[in-house]
């Protein structure tokens, strides 16, 4: 069994690097609830059709993420070794992966707007409408992608704050515009005074156009910051690809953008199934998505940190501090899970009220939440030991176990439950619950072996070789 001893020590500099992130989810989850209550006002179909192609959107993300993570583990070694310059010609790449990749993705999103509500299996009528919206909101692919990546350099160099002030920039310009963008004009009364406040009334088009302008504005913004970085700024390195990065940061890449990609599409079909099931569990999957996002942000924030601080600590060869840091994090996160998973379960059902009229559709998203609550402190767990791999470098195996857990539980799953057996979403979900503890149960093993930590000692006393 891999023995390892806590080092108290090391509390702050977790919590110094996982805060900023979770408040920068904790400001992009609070957006993604007003944007929904804000859209759900609207009605039942203006909600399904801005949920029915978020899984689209997750696909085209954690791409973009999985790349970034191959920066984030050659950056955080790069820096715990010392090697400063190093870490900046790894950051020039990563402009030049954000110039390709964001070309290529926008030539792409906007050429199949008009066909993805279809494949979706979007209802006819609001097919139009989620075309519409899905166009607008990837006209500002190339700063979308900028953000991603760029985030994630900066993360890899301890910076979790420069990110989080970024996010609650942008966050706050996506809500006002929405505000301004969705309605049309009105008086409103505030303590007695009546105000008359602008609109466009634009609708779902308002709430796609307010994304576009804030992710166009923050793609800015942090390309700025990096310049400006006193770590990792690129601007004094030459901007030609350097194959001596460039293929160690696909190693860790590839597998990882496989990876999300594959779980992604497997998010399509999961969702794509769903929408078969009508427009009233569309729209209940969409706001427990929404609702459930929020609950998840101590998870990823450790996640950042334990990313980061692994690859440090391999950087300087530190296998005592690897040790160290996993008793820490593992503890920490699952705590944090057992608490946010406590409050999902409570008061699900008066979340789901914020967002929809419809008592259909509170009943069953309300019922999913409350089966998905029970199982957060185990995905809690797998969250951070991927994380720890993450940093190493080490991403075959989650490949591995995600595709297994996708692929052969939850769609084939939800398939034999929704479309064979003319089940609701209730076993759809009940499917996803299944491939998350699944995943608990792969981490836990390579975790209790202990083949996660590149720098380990076995029992026999001879270092593991590095890889």
């Amino acid at each position: 069994m891999y023995r390892r001893k806590p080092d108290l020590s090391m509390f702050p500099v977790i919590l110094t690097l996982a805060w900023p992130t979770m408040l920068e989810q904790l400001m992009q989850t609070a957006v993604q609830y007003i944007d929904t209550a804000m859209v759900g006002s609207l009605g039942t179909s203006a909600t399904a059709a801005v949920g029915a192609t978020s899984t689209v959107n997750w696909l085209v993300n954690s791409t973009l993420s999985a790349l970034s993570v191959g920066f984030l583990a050659f950056i955080s070694r790069a820096l715990g070794a010392g090697e400063t310059q190093k870490a900046r010609r790894a950051a020039m790449q990563a402009v030049l992966v954000v110039l390709s990749t964001g070309t290529l993705f926008t030539a792409l999103t906007l050429s199949l707007s008009g066909v993805i509500p279809a494949l979706m299996q979007v209802e006819p009528t609001i097919r139009p409408l989620a075309s519409a919206y899905f166009f607008i909101l990837y006209v500002p692919m190339l700063p979308r992608a900028a953000s991603i990546i760029f985030g994630t350099v900066l993360r890899a160099a301890g910076d979790t704050r420069t990110p989080m002030k970024i996010g609650v920039a942008v966050n706050l310009i996506n809500v006002v515009l929405n505000f301004l963008l969705i309605f049309p004009e009105r008086d409103a009364s505030f303590f007695g005074l009546r105000v008359h406040i602008p609109g466009a009334g634009w609708g779902v088009l308002g709430a796609a156009a307010a994304s576009a302008v804030a992710y166009a504005a923050g793609g800015v913004i942090i390309t700025a910051a990096l310049w400006q970085h006193a770590r990792v700024s690129p601007r004094s390195e030459r901007p030609r690809p350097d194959a001596a990065i460039l293929r160690p940061c696909l190693r860790v890449a590839v597998p990882n953008m496989l990876q999300r990609f594959a779980t992604s599409l497997g998010y399509v079909a999961f969702a794509s199934m769903i929408n078969s099931l009508g427009e009233a569990a569309t729209a209940a999957h969409t706001i427990a998505n929404t609702v459930e996002s929020a609950f998840y942000i101590p998870g990823y924030g450790m996640q950042t940190a334990a990313a980061t601080l692994t690859g440090n600590a391999y950087g300087a060869h530190d296998e005592k501090r690897m040790k160290s840091l996993s008793s820490m994090l593992i503890p920490i996160e699952i705590g944090l899970m057992i608490v946010s998973g406590g409050l999902l379960f409570c008061f699900a059902p008066a979340l789901m009220r914020i967002f929809s009229r419809s008592e259909e559709v509170i009943v069953l998203g309300a019922a999913v939440l409350q089966m998905v609550a029970v199982s957060e402190p185990f995905y809690g767990f797998s969250i951070i030991v991927e994380g720890m791999m993450q940093g190493v470098g080490r991403t075959r195996e989650p490949f591995l176990f995600n595709i297994t857990g996708m692929w052969l539980v939850r769609i084939a799953g939800t398939f034999l439950c929704t479309q064979l057996l003319g089940l609701g979403l209730v076993s759809a979900w009940g499917c996803m619950i299944a491939h998350n503890l699944l995943l608990f149960v792969l981490y836990l093993i390579v975790y209790m072996r202990g083949t996660w930590n590149p720098l380990r000692i076995p029992e026999h006393g001879a270092t593991e070789p590095h890889r």
